[in-house]
């Protein structure tokens, strides 16, 4: 199980889009469970992303809902981490 290491900007983003869409707790909770577990997982549709957005990844918490990602190493534990960007709509996180 790798920690969820969450980011200021992912923060805000998460508390926006739950202030927007109050029934998606359930749906972001269960995936951020999966990711950690498994970051590619078939469930989450995991995927890497190019261009400004190039060494981040992406997976799906829902039809169009997409938490964006990266994969760091802890220094002193040499544990693999997941940072967590972004979370919002396809048009929003891209």
């Amino acid at each position: 199980m790798r920690k969820l290491l969450w980011g200021g900007s992912f923060r805000r983003a998460l508390r926006r889009f739950v202030k927007k869409n109050p029934g998606f707790d359930a749906a972001i909770e269960e995936t951020l469970g999966v990711l950690a577990e498994d970051p590619f997982d078939p469930r989450l549709g995991t995927h890497k992303l190019k261009g400004k957005l190039a060494r981040s990844w992406a997976c799906s918490a829902g039809y169009d809902l997409r938490i964006i990602f990266g994969f760091r190493k802890n220094k002193k534990t040499a544990e693999d981490e997941i940072l967590l960007f972004d979370i919002g709509s396809h048009d929003e996180v891209y």
